[in-house]
This record gives C-alpha cells, structure tokens and sequence, in this order.
C-alpha cells in the first residue's frame, strides 16, 4: 500500500509537471502589435535594466549570479540604449520581432565553461548560451535581439534566417526555461519603459521616433 501511495503521487507530479509544460509554458496568445514607428517588445517579462550606451564597441551581460555573455554594440549602433526582461517561469517565453525589416545576420554562440588559468579576465568563468539576431529597420536603423538561455545547456530555437523580412511582432524565437532577452537600439528612440516594468512580447512598446 504504501508503495502504491507513492507511486500515485509521483504520477501526479508528473502529471501536473506535463501539463503546465503544455498549456502554461508552451502557451503563445495573439498579440495586439501597435502601428506606427516604434520598437516593441521582443519578450515578456519584467525590465530590470535600461542603459544608456555611449561610445562603447562591447559589453557584458549578467545572467543571474554565475552566468554572463559579451556581445558587440559597435554592430548595432555608436549611441543607443540596452533593455534587459527578464522572464519567470509563468511568462510566455515566444520571442517577436520588435519592428518590422530585414534579419542582417542571426548568431548562435553555445554556452560553455572558460578556464580561469587561460584567456582574459572578461571571458573567464560561465558563459551563457545566446543568440543575436540583427534586424534593419528602414527608419530606425539597427536593432539587436539578444537570446539568452541558462549557462550551458541549449535551449534556444531561432525561427528567422539572414535576409528574411519579417513583420514587427512576428515570431521570430523562443527560449525553453528560465531565461531573459535583450534588445539593443539606437538612441534615436524615445523611451516609453523603465525599470520594473512588466512588458508583452510585440505588444507593449518600448519606445519611438
């Protein structure tokens, strides 16, 4: 009996595992993508940084305690602004096009473990998994989409290509599990969001010219 007991409940967990993996997590509503010239948000969540970027050719990232990328600005724009949303487990974790162009380039960089004894200090230590995915936007110029998954493990899907054109709220990724994106754009945008705002993907705007 008591081994049944337990086998019950942890079929239950399993269970209840199983659906909210099916219609919590891989749930993807439609969204109401607003027109006009502004840059959208690429993924729910909650913004916990806006920084204001000047003169600078790269930068770190911060993931959590342990997890970091670096990516290039110097791709993106001279002068911009970088968004980082975060998203918990309850989030929607499809990611949109936050404007409508052309994919320039997508880059896809596995998550690994650098040794302390060798390379620079700025890549020692766990790298997050991510993927970058420049779009060109005929009034805005460049906008930089930054997937992030846990250090690692892959869990990033990309569903554009360089040289594609997509709609502003299209579905362009997602990210499985915890996660957070980031979103790199000229300073030419107006901010509408700050910090500790919550955000829909190809919904909500973030900003506009």
């Amino acid at each position: 009996m008591v081994v049944l007991g337990i086998l019950i409940v942890f079929a239950s967990v399993i269970l209840l595992f199983l659906l909210f993996y099916l219609f919590i997590f891989l749930r993807d509503p439609e969204r109401g993508v607003p027109i006009g010239d502004n840059i959208v948000a690429p993924a729910d969540g909650k913004v916990i940084k806006v920084i204001k970027l000047e003169n600078i050719s790269e930068m770190k990232i911060e993931k959590g305690v342990l997890g970091k990328i670096k990516t290039l600005v110097s791709d993106t724009c001279k002068e911009g602004y970088l968004i980082t949303i975060m998203m918990d487990i309850f989030n929607v974790h499809v990611q949109r096009a936050p404007v409508e162009g052309k994919v320039i380039s997508t880059k896809y960089v596995n998550g690994s473990f650098k040794n302390a004894v060798y390379g620079d200090k700025f890549e020692n230590g766990l790298l997050n998994e991510k993927n970058e995915i420049i779009i060109e936007n005929r009034k805005i110029g460049k906008i930089k989409v930054i997937q992030i998954a846990g250090i690692v493990a892959r869990r990033i899907v990309c569903f554009v290509r360089k040289n594609q054109k997509i709609n502003k709220g299209q579905k362009i990724g997602m990210i499985k599990f915890g996660s957070q994106v980031c979103v790199i754009f000229p300073d030419k945008v107006k901010l509408s969001v700050k910090e500790g705002d919550n955000v829909k993907a190809g919904e909500t705007v973030l900003g506009m010219i």
